[in-house]
């Protein structure tokens, strides 16, 4: 924001026949700005799905299911799987549509409102991960816990010691606390820079707009 700032001291320091000529150009860098932001969001998401891609390919559930010999969960996880693309790939059109948008947007207030809009957009993207992170780990542990036979001996000492049931419901519990944290720190610093810029540029616009 360096430029930024130096052209709105030269706009106080000059006279208000300079004031539209400047404000014009304020309005074009930021227009800029916010344009280079959602793109890069774009493509953060898209290369982010790409990387979740190859882990899942190089970790294939299937085997562990297989050897499990519970294959017949494979279609439910297929089916999951499919559900969760299909969001996070309305999630990357609606990304790609709010840079569409802002690339063309001609008028301050209408840029304002993609703004706000567009950072919206990425809060419900960044929560929804968020929230199948949960959902993957517990079912994730559910399936071990019941088909996995090598949990029996940990079953039986829970069936009959509440002690290790709290123990192992702690555990449990930590694990998806720690995976949640590290997970929303990423989204945080990845996401979060992005969206403290756009609404940098909001507030400037805002005030241009007064």
């Amino acid at each position: 924001m360096k430029e930024l700032d130096l052209l709105k001291k030269d706009w106080q320091k000059n006279d208000n026949s300079f004031e539209q000529v400047t404000e014009i150009e304020i309005y074009k860098m930021i227009h800029k700005k916010s344009s280079s932001i959602v793109k890069w969001i774009l493509i953060i998401s898209i290369l982010e799905v790409l990387l979740w891609t190859c882990l899942s390919l190089c970790f294939n559930s299937d085997d562990y299911l297989i050897k499990m010999k519970h294959g017949e969960l494979i279609q439910y996880f297929e089916v999951f799987a499919y559900f969760n693309y299909g969001v996070i790939l309305f999630f990357i059109y609606l990304f790609y549509k709010n840079y569409k948008t802002i690339s063309t947007t001609a008028s301050t207030k209408q840029l304002m409102q993609d703004i706000l809009k567009t950072r919206k957009t990425v809060q419900y993207y960044v929560w929804y991960n968020l929230g199948m992170l949960v959902v993957s780990l517990i079912i994730g542990f559910i399936i071990a816990f019941v088909y996995n036979p090598e949990m029996s001996i940990l079953k039986d000492k829970i069936a009959s010691n509440g002690k290790v049931m709290a123990i192992t419901v702690g555990f449990l519990a930590l694990t998806t606390l720690v995976f949640f944290g590290a997970f929303w720190l990423f989204y945080r610093v990845v996401y979060g820079i992005l969206l403290r810029r756009l609404y940098a540029n909001y507030k400037e616009l805002k005030k241009i707009d007064l």
